[in-house]
């Protein structure tokens, strides 16, 4: 591995990634990507247009939950479906998938079928981003990985800023149906591009079977977080996220004892570097959900922004990850472990300037804890996933890899939910007021910065000289 590196550095360059025929695949990877993150957001701007014709507000969260836990369960088994039918087969299936969910919500007559076509979307996209990640270990060499996943971290980024104005965009017009039927032609061009430019590509190495009883319990798991999201009283909703982690953890202790394997055999044992990049991914994500998601409500109640600046204010999070990512993407490997471990203080002081300043005081104090929650991402997430990446071997590196995309997005469905819970405790949930806008602004972060510490103790365990050591003598 190290005399690969080494024969790599004098060609680390983005001309030398884009060469050789690499530029289509690259783009189709960012495209599968691109169709997880932003659809994901895309209904938040949509959604009252969605009400004033469907109906149904009491469900309207599970446009957003139900796609969340179709992604989820579809990025977890993207690597075993992979392996099993092959990846280009696999990845021109899923954006089909993806077109005919999106057509689900296009044409929906009611909220039922509306919501139905967000999960099919939900899960078809988990495997389009899934399948996209298993095309990097694939298709490109480890000298280019480094900018491959800055790349994938920007894509990330900036969905989360254009998927809410792309459908606040539509919305504007009258016409929140054409957000899907665009989706929709995306998916097709996805799906035609697989066919055409995934030929020739290995069948990832693996055993076949799909582990039946293990994504059974994911499921139980990821129910239960994404139900506690939507709970009003804030015990119940804490004691659903409590049980729906406990379930997740039960998920690695049967997987790593079943013949046919979900995750990579080092993904429970927080003692190697797949299980501690495990860790810091799902405690990171999970600690950084509050900003995005009562972040806009917050500056609009307690200093007057409309909807428009509120939504730059946040921005800033997925500005500030992008010009992150791409600013440390060609540093050498010896600073690897530097960038991961400043990104985990980074998203502690993110927190704890965010807690102090988002419900009065400075604004820049704001724009700086946000900026600084982006770049905690930029600077670390693609330098995580290539040092797991590298520790997987060649049999577990398909499912390795696309689990990143699932452990991110569950990560992320358990933060809304602590957040939720944290701002209902305060009264958030009776009603949107200066006091209760007040109270969320501290509770919100505060709540969450133990599992920053958590996250980011992790990632140092991750870069630690005790993981290196016990990597190389399992290799």
């Amino acid at each position: 591995m190290a005399a690969m590196r080494e024969a790599g550095l004098g060609s680390k360059g983005w001309g030398d990634l884009l060469a050789e025929g690499r530029l289509p695949r690259f783009a189709l990877i960012c495209l599968g990507v691109w169709l997880n993150a932003a659809d994901a957001l895309v209904t938040a701007t949509i959604m009252p247009s969605v009400g004033a014709d469907l109906g149904g507000y009491a469900y309207f969260s599970w446009s957003v939950a139900g796609f969340l836990v179709g992604a989820i369960l579809a990025g977890a088994s993207a690597g075993r479906l992979a392996e099993l039918f092959g990846l280009r087969r696999a990845s021109a299936l899923a954006g089909l998938v993806c077109m005919a969910g999106c057509v689900m919500s296009a044409v929906a007559p009611d909220v039922g079928l509306f919501l139905a076509g967000r999960v099919v979307q939900g899960m078809s996209c988990g495997w389009v981003s899934g399948f996209s990640m298993v095309a990097v270990a694939l298709l490109f060499p480890e000298r280019h990985l480094a900018r491959v996943f800055a790349s994938i971290s920007g894509v990330w980024g900036v969905a989360t800023v254009l998927g809410p104005l792309v459908g606040g965009l539509f919305a504007e017009a009258g016409a929140w149906r054409g957000v899907f039927w665009l989706f929709a032609v995306q998916a097709l061009a996805f799906s035609a591009a697989a066919l055409w430019l995934l030929r020739g590509s290995a069948r990832p190495a693996g055993g076949a079977g799909i582990p039946w009883t293990q994504l059974a319990v994911l499921t139980l798991g990821v129910g239960a977080i994404a139900v506690a999201d939507v709970i009003r009283h804030p015990w119940t909703a804490l004691g659903l996220v409590a049980a729906g982690v406990a379930l997740l953890g039960l998920v690695l202790r049967i997987d790593a004892r079943a013949r046919v394997r979900l995750l990579p055999r080092q993904a429970g044992d927080l003692r190697t570097i797949v299980g501690a990049g495990y860790s810091a991914m799902f405690w990171m994500t999970a600690a950084s959900m509050g900003f995005a998601v009562y972040g806009p409500a917050i500056l609009q109640t307690l200093r007057g922004m409309s909807p428009l600046w509120a939504g730059y204010v946040i921005g800033v999070e997925s500005i500030a990850w992008t010009l992150a990512a791409f600013a440390v993407a060609s540093v050498s490997e010896r600073w690897e472990a530097f960038w991961v471990r400043l990104g985990a203080v980074c998203l502690v002081l993110s927190l704890v300037i965010l807690t102090g300043f988002m419900g009065g005081g400075s604004l820049a104090w704001v724009l700086v804890g946000g900026a600084l929650l982006g770049a905690a991402f930029g600077f670390s997430w693609s330098f995580m996933t290539r040092r797991i990446m590298a520790a997987l071997s060649d049999e577990e590196r398909a499912m390795g890899t696309s689990a990143t995309i699932a452990i991110r997005q569950t990560g992320a469905s358990a933060g809304a939910a602590i957040s939720g819970a944290a701002a209902n405790v305060v009264g958030f949930s009776s009603g949107l007021t200066v006091h209760t806008a007040q109270a969320a602004s501290i509770w919100v972060f505060a709540s969450v910065i133990p599992l920053a510490l958590i996250g980011g103790w992790a990632a140092f365990r991750l870069t630690g000289q005790n993981a290196q050591d016990r990597h190389r003598r399992e290799g």
